[in-house]
């Protein structure tokens, strides 16, 4: 009997998590079969008491309407209507600002892969590769990072290209004279620029992204769109844009800075405008713009809109000669180059017209930030997160191949490995979010919490790559000068953790505390229900919502036990034969999330906001759950390359342990201690499957940087970088040391072998290759090909040096 009841109860979970049928049939299903074994005599009545009437009265309550909506659904509503607290204006705005995409499935724990396999590989039109290819590649050669940092500028010849080449147009429409370009080959443009030179990359990336020229695209006027757009476009005006200031950074909305309705006189004539006061700081290209974004709280306390006094935050676009404005001197972030410094607003008036979007936008502000900003973030820093971790790569690759200790290269070294693999593995898994993200953004999608994810995830893993890199180059990477090409990337790093909302709060509040309403299936519609529960016919919709939350959360407790069971091997997933193991993988892990989540917000309500470390747990797996299946959606776009398994397992592997740990530590801290034991043995039945990518697949990723640059699997995670050629250069350099001795390993291990064997005995200071020559060893092509090696070796070791009067004093800089 029991065996008979354990496989009907298994068989109503698997329905429950793979056809998503609600729940009530499968409880009625299991109190109607309890009912027949009482009827038949087939067990005990002791132990039917104990399997039949809890699930009966569950099964009734929930079955019969009238008895639902009285004892549970109702109930449940005023309790609603009186616990969440009420959602202010800024919060409201802040949750419903952009859209739900890939997000929502994994929130819903049961992701429709073929959907995600579906969507097109990206890709650049002709004339966007040509751009690329072209203006692009001659503005990476046109500036030297070295120089850049010692004027702090870039140069003049490089100022008058960008405006020229209409590099602040990426985003503009041709119809305004702008380049149109998609939010792919604006993440490829802005990418490229970043492995040149991050100051670089920050003075084009800022128009582009969160500036004026999107806010008017998207929201102005069209006379605002045709006076200004094509003025944007050909760089008759440098914009920026003002938002953060002394007392509000991450709290944007806690702004000081203010914007009156009254008459004023402007041009000589009396018009309704604004008076505006404001004092912001770490504004990027603030010193050099001539048209200000300018973000304030907007009042009329004269009643000349209106009835109400607080008309909430408003974006206005204001030139910067207008009388009573004030731009500061610069800030030195980090000793980074990119123009960034405060300003100020002193009783300026200016017409309502100067409002982006005119009147009608009055107070819309915050919410028209938050839809650029979800884009704005989706491309720029991430772009410059994932050239961090390709430059790495590629300079760390080689140099451990060409710098050797202990009479052997450094990439032989496990330690070095271990690091190698990080740097690697983190820059192909950060290029495949890049590139979904990019996608989705031009697929019209405006993804609010996945922007956040990867402004988080890929600032903070271009922050561990930098430091590996520092690691593995040691003092090459800590001596400044013309010839290191690390030390201001590890410099401005920080910077990029910094801006547009700051790591801490990123991950603490921003992912899953957004994420949980808006992405959730059902939350943001009971919130809304119960924010009007007395009104006629609210009761009957939230029953029915309630009713599919039901079901949603016993499915994923199914999903969850039997995938944790099965290992998910009942499931139909797509992939091959590497990747299917992870698609099932991440299904499991989906659904463990979906239900943690669920319980979370039922257990902890509006005081989950105060539990930060639980909070930002949620928000680490949901943020691995994208990472991985960006991961499988750049495999299965790539054509399953057999070359690249490394990285993709390595990748996989990366995001599930990291998934898991912090699925761990949601149940070890979850606020019942009983219930989070209880869920341990529903979530990891049979432990936690993934400890995180292997010493040998460290091995393999590692050894993957250190080959020619045409194989394949390197030729993939390094695309999109800027590799001068030049031995001039350093980089350049890097590249003919590399070629020079994996040219001549042959006679290099002739050497070796010669003098291991005692064949070449060397005299006090002789050099070996003039030795190897001279005793035979090596032929005079070859010992001619192998000084040269060693010659671009060394050019590469060296590192720069000053002499006194070379360098200013006082300022850090070098003459």
């Amino acid at each position: 009997m029991l065996l008979a009841w354990l496989l009907l109860l298994i068989t109503g979970l698997l329905v429950l998590a793979h056809l998503r049928t609600p729940a009530l049939p499968a409880l009625a299903l299991i109190a109607l079969y309890l009912i027949a074994m009482g009827l038949s005599g087939d067990a005990p009545g002791w132990l039917l008491a104990l399997l039949w009437l809890p699930w009966l009265a569950v099964a009734l309550l929930l079955l019969l309407p009238h008895l639902r909506r009285r004892y549970f659904s109702g109930p449940l509503l005023t309790w609603l209507g009186k616990a969440l607290p009420p959602l202010s204006d800024t919060e409201r705005e802040a949750i419903e600002a952009g859209s739900v995409w890939w997000d929502g499935e994994l929130f819903g724990g049961r992701p429709d892969w073929n959907r995600l396999l579906g969507y097109p590989k990206p890709g650049l039109t002709a004339e966007e590769q040509a751009f690329l290819d072209g203006p692009v590649e001659e503005l990476c050669a046109m500036v030297s990072d070295w120089e850049i940092g010692q004027r702090l500028d870039l140069p003049p010849e490089a100022w008058a290209f960008i405006k020229a080449q209409g590099f602040f147009a990426l985003i503009i429409p041709r119809e305004y004279g702008g380049k149109g370009f998609s939010a792919h080959a604006h993440s490829q443009i802005v990418m490229k620029l970043a492995s040149r030179s991050g100051d670089l990359a920050s003075t084009v990336m800022v128009p582009n992204s969160l500036g004026p020229a999107e806010l008017l695209l998207r929201y102005g006027t069209e006379a605002q769109r045709r006076h200004y757009l094509p003025r944007l476009a050909d760089g008759r005006e440098i914009p920026c844009f003002a938002l953060t200031g002394p007392h509000a950074g991450s709290d944007a909305g806690a702004m000081p800075d203010s914007g009156v309705i009254c008459h004023g006189l402007w041009q000589g004539e009396e018009v309704l405008g604004l008076r505006l006061n404001w004092e912001k700081r770490y504004i990027t290209l603030g010193p050099v713009a001539t048209l200000l974004g300018l973000a304030f709280k907007t009042y009329d306390p004269d009643h000349l809109l209106g009835d109400r006094e607080e008309l909430g935050i408003s974006l206005a676009l204001i030139p910067t000669g207008t009388p009573g404005i004030e731009i500061g001197r610069r800030h030195l972030p980090l000793g980074a180059a990119f123009m960034n410094g405060p300003n100020a607003g002193h009783d300026v008036f200016v017409p309502l017209d100067f409002l982006i979007g005119g009147q009608a936008m009055i107070g819309k502000g915050w919410s028209m930030l938050m839809e650029c900003l979800s884009v704005g973030r989706s491309i720029s820093l991430p772009a410059v997160g994932t050239s961090v971790a390709k430059g790495c790569s590629y300079v760390s690759g080689r140099y451990a191949r060409i710098r050797e200790q202990f009479g052997v290269p450094l990439a032989s070294f496990e330690g070095i490995q271990e690091a190698l693999a990080r740097i690697g593995g983190n820059a192909w898994l950060m290029d495949s979010a890049r590139l979904l993200t990019a996608q989705a953004v031009d697929l019209g999608e405006k993804p609010a919490v996945l922007s956040a994810i990867l402004k988080y995830q890929l600032t903070e893993r271009a922050r561990e790559c930098i430091s590996h890199a520092m690691d593995i180059h040691g003092g090459k990477g800590v001596i400044l000068g013309p010839g290191n090409y690390l030390a201001r990337l590890w410099q401005i790093t920080p910077v990029f953790i910094t801006v547009e909302g700051a790591n801490i709060l990123t991950r603490n509040l921003m992912i899953f505390g957004q994420g949980a309403v808006r992405c959730h299936p059902y939350l943001l519609r009971e919130m809304n229900l119960a924010s009007r529960a007395d009104q006629p016919g609210t009761l009957e919709e939230f029953d029915a919502v309630l009713r599919g939350h039901l079901g949603h959360v016993v499915g994923n407790a199914a999903s969850t036990l039997l995938l944790g069971l099965g290992g998910g091997w009942l499931d139909r997933v797509p992939g091959d034969a590497a990747s299917r193991r992870y698609f099932r993988a991440l299904n499991r892990l989906s659904a463990a999330f979906a239900l943690l989540a669920d319980l979370c917000l039922l257990r902890l309500g509006a005081d989950l906001k105060r539990r930060e470390r639980l909070s930002a747990r949620l928000a680490d797996v949901l943020s691995h759950l994208y990472l991985g299946s960006a991961a499988l959606k750049r495999y299965h776009d790539l054509g399953y390359p057999r070359e690249q398994h490394a990285l993709l397992d390595w990748a996989m592997e990366e995001s599930l342990v990291r998934a898991e740990q912090a699925l761990a530590g949601i149940l070890a801290n979850f606020p019942d201690r009983p219930l989070g034991m209880l869920l341990r043995t529903l979530v990891f039945p049979l432990g936690r499957r993934h400890q995180g990518p292997s010493d040998r697949l460290d091995a393999q990723v590692a050894d993957i940087l250190g080959l020619p640059e045409d194989e394949p699997a390197l030729a993939a995670l390094l695309e999109g970088c800027h590799r001068p050629r030049s031995p001039d250069q350093p980089l350049g350099a890097l590249h003919q040391a590399f070629e020079r001795i994996l040219a001549t390993q042959v006679s290099a291990r002739k050497l070796r072998t010669a003098l291991r064997d005692g064949r070449l005995q060397l005299p006090p200071g002789a050099d070996p290759i003039d030795a190897a020559r001279a005793a035979g060893v090596l032929d005079s092509t070859e010992a001619a090909a192998l000084q040269a090696a060693e010659e671009a070796r060394m050019k590469v070791i060296r590192v720069d040096d000053f002499a006194p009067e070379e360098v200013q004093l006082g300022e850090g800089r070098v003459r």
